[in-house]
């Protein structure tokens, strides 16, 4: 049986890379779920993860289709891994102080604790290292996050710094060592 991971996908230009993130990690032989946020919609359609994934991508954290279930909770249940990629200030801001109210940070709080979870964060770097924005990496990672490290680069919007996504070579190194 293969792994169940749980690819969350937030607002940031990055966006784009989680279609080829998602075609690889099935090609790979993942079973990849894909969480996405509102703004990150604004950047990708659904329909794109949703044919690289082979899977219902998940939106709507009120949305239940099963009346048996919870979706949020049994996707938690079921995920051998979660990762944020990309992560947006504001979802990792959200998730270190707690707030479910969209399908990703929902999913996040559910988590059992023995689940890896990772975040590849992609932002402005005055955004990324902004103390607060280092003292929500910190929280997140007091609670048993690993970050995979934004890396330094021209970024879209014409600021050169640190930020931009990882390699998707990491991200899958990142994956496969937790796996």
């Amino acid at each position: 049986m293969s792994k169940s991971i749980l690819l969350a996908v937030s607002g940031s230009i990055s966006v784009y890379k989680a279609a080829d993130l998602t075609n690889r990690l099935t090609k790979l032989g993942y079973d990849v779920h894909v969480l996405m946020t509102k703004a990150a919609t604004d950047f990708i359609t659904p329909l794109t993860l949703q044919v690289l994934s082979k899977n219902t991508v998940h939106l709507d954290v009120m949305s239940e289709e099963d009346p048996k279930s919870v979706n949020h909770i049994e996707l938690a249940k079921k995920a051998d891994l979660f990762i944020l990629a990309p992560a947006s200030a504001n979802t990792l801001a959200k998730l270190a102080h707690g707030l479910a109210d969209n399908m990703v940070t929902a999913t996040a709080l559910a988590l059992p604790a023995e689940t890896p979870k990772l975040i590849a964060a992609a932002m402005n770097t005055k955004m990324y290292e902004n103390p607060l924005t280092q003292r929500n990496l910190s929280i997140l990672k007091e609670v048993g996050y690993e970050e995979i490290e934004p890396r330094s680069s021209l970024l879209a919007c014409g600021d050169l710094g640190r930020g931009a996504l990882a390699e998707l070579d990491t991200i899958i190194e990142h994956i496969e060592k937790c796996l």
